[in-house]
C-alpha cells in the first residue's frame, strides 16, 4: 500500500504530466498568433493586474504573514513584498513589454548562394518554457508576458512563498490571453509547493519542455544545472563589482557606491564588492564607506582599508565570493584598473561590474578585458535589469555563453530557423 508522501508525489507528477502536455498544445497557436492579437492579450493583461490591485495586495499580505511566520530574511521579504507602487510597475511593465517590436518572424539575416538560392535566418519562438523562481511575485507577469510576447507557452513555478500571490497575478494573465481569443492554458502556473514538481520539470515533462530559467538563490540554480535534462538559462550568482578608478570624481563615487549597494540590497544586481584605486584612498575611501555606513550598511574589510577606516570588520577570504543580498559590502583596495580586474576575474560570478573613472583608457581596459555579461561605466549596478535596458522587463539574467546573455528579454526566447527559396536547384 503506498503511503500518503507517496501517494502525493504521483499526483504531482500526473499533475505536472497534464501541464505539460496542456502548454505544448498551446504553444503551437501562441507560435502562428498575430503580432496584433499577441499585443492585445497583453494590454488585457495590464489592465486586469490595474483591476484587482486589491486582490493582489490580499494575497500578498497572507504570503507575507506565512513568511515572517517561517522566519524568512528581510531581503527575501523584501523580494516577496507587493504594495500599490510595485504592483503598478507589474502592470507599466507588461505595457511596455507590448509595445516592444514582435520578433516572431524577423529576418536575422539573408543572403545569395552563386546557385541561385536565397536563404534566411528568421526568428521563432522556443516552444515551452519553464520558470522556476522563488518569492518575487512579479517574475510571475514578467516572465508570462515576456514569454507571450515572444510566441512561447510558458509553465511558472514560483516559490511556496509566494502561491497566493502567484496566483492572483497569475489569473490575470489567463484574463489577458482568453480576452484577445488565445487560449489561456499558454501559461501555466503550477499550483502546489511540492518539490517534486521542480523534479519533474528538470526531467523535461515527457518531452513538452524546451528550456528552463531559474531565478533563485545559488542552491536552486545549482540543483537546475545539475539535474536538468533541457537546456537552461541561468546565473548562479550576483556577485557585482564597483570599482573606483583614480580618475573618478569624488561626489560621483559617494553617489554610485550607495544607490548600487543600498537602492534594493536583495536583488543580483546590488553591488557586493567595493574596490578602490590605491590612489585615491587617502581622498575617496572615507567619504564612500563613510556614506555607505550612514546609509546602515556593514562594511567588510581588509587590513589596508581598516587602518583607514575604524568602523569596517574584517573581511575573510569566503567574503569575496559571497553574495550578501543584504546591506553589507566587502571593500579592498587595488592597484589602479589592473589590480581591480584581475580581483573581478579572480572572484566575479560574471554578472555585473562597474567602474567609476574619467579617464577613457581605463574605461576602455575595463570593458575590453573583463569577461562579464554586464559592463557599465558611471552607472550603478542597480542598472542590471531588463526594464532599464528597455526589454521591458527581463525573465533572468543569464551568465553563461551558449545562447543568451545578459538579461533575458523578448528576444533571449527565440531561436530560429532557416528558410531557403530556389528555383529547381539540385545539388550535383
Amino acid at each position: 500500500m503506498l503511503n500518503v508522501t507517496e501517494n502525493a508525489a504521483l499526483d504531482t507528477i500526473a499533475l505536472m504530466a497534464e501541464i505539460g502536455r496542456k502548454a505544448r498544445a498551446a504553444a503551437r497557436p501562441l507560435a502562428i498568433a498575430s503580432a496584433e492579437r499577441k499585443h492585445a492579450a497583453l494590454v488585457a493583461m495590464a489592465s486586469a493586474i490595474t483591476r484587482r490591485e486589491q486582490q493582489i495586495l490580499d494575497a500578498n499580505a497572507l504570503d507575507r504573514a506565512n513568511g515572517e511566520e517561517a522566519g524568512l530574511s528581510s531581503a527575501m521579504l523584501d523580494r516577496l513584498k507587493l504594495n500599490g507602487q510595485r504592483i503598478r510597475a507589474i502592470a507599466d511593465g507588461i505595457r511596455a513589454i507590448a509595445e516592444l517590436r514582435d520578433p516572431v518572424g524577423d529576418v536575422i539575416a539573408e543572403w545569395d548562394r552563386p546557385n541561385g538560392l536565397h536563404i534566411e535566418r528568421v526568428r521563432t519562438p522556443l516552444g515551452v518554457v519553464g520558470v522556476i523562481y522563488e518569492s518575487r511575485p512579479n517574475v510571475t507577469a514578467d516572465a508570462g508576458a515576456l514569454c507571450l510576447k515572444a510566441g512561447n507557452a510558458v509553465i511558472l513555478r514560483g516559490g511556496s512563498d509566494s502561491l497566493n500571490s502567484s496566483g492572483a497575478i497569475h489569473a490575470c494573465l489567463v484574463e489577458g490571453l482568453e480576452a484577445a481569443g488565445l487560449p489561456g492554458d499558454a501559461i501555466q502556473l503550477v499550483p502546489v509547493s511540492d518539490r517534486a514538481a521542480v523534479g519533474e520539470m528538470l526531467k523535461g515533462l515527457g518531452g513538452n519542455l524546451d528550456v528552463i530559467i531559474p531565478r533563485g538563490g545559488r542552491s536552486l540554480v545549482e540543483r537546475v544545472q545539475r539535474e536538468a535534462r533541457v537546456p537552461v538559462f541561468a546565473h548562479l550568482e550576483g556577485i557585482c563589482h564597483l570599482y573606483i578608478d583614480k580618475s573618478a570624481g569624488q561626489d560621483m563615487a559617494v553617489k554610485l557606491a550607495v544607490n548600487a549597494k543600498m537602492r534594493r540590497t536583495g536583488i543580483c544586481g546590488a553591488a557586493e564588492t567595493l574596490l578602490v584605486d590605491r590612489a585615491v584612498a587617502s581622498t575617496h575611501l572615507t567619504p564612500v564607506l563613510t556614506a555607505l555606513r550612514d546609509a546602515g550598511c556593514t562594511i567588510r574589510a581588509d587590513e589596508e582599508v581598516q587602518a583607514i577606516f575604524a568602523d569596517a570588520e574584517p573581511a575573510t577570504e569566503e567574503d569575496w565570493r559571497t553574495e550578501y543580498l543584504d546591506a553589507i559590502i566587502s571593500a579592498k583596495l587595488v592597484d589602479g584598473v589592473a589590480g581591480a580586474i584581475g580581483h573581478i576575474e579572480t572572484y566575479s560570478s560574471h554578472h555585473t561590474e562597474a567602474i567609476v573613472a574619467e579617464d577613457a583608457a581605463a574605461v576602455e581596459k575595463f570593458f575590453n578585458e573583463i569577461d562579464s555579461a554586464i559592463l557599465l561605466h558611471n552607472a550603478s549596478t542597480q542598472f542590471a535589469d531588463g526594464g532599464e535596458f528597455g526589454m521591458g522587463a527581463e525573465i533572468g539574467i543569464a551568465t553563461g555563453k551558449m545562447h543568451a546573455r545578459g538579461p533575458v528579454g523578448v528576444e533571449q526566447l527565440t531561436s530560429f530557423k532557416y528558410r531557403v527559396r530556389g528555383s529547381g536547384q539540385v545539388r550535383p
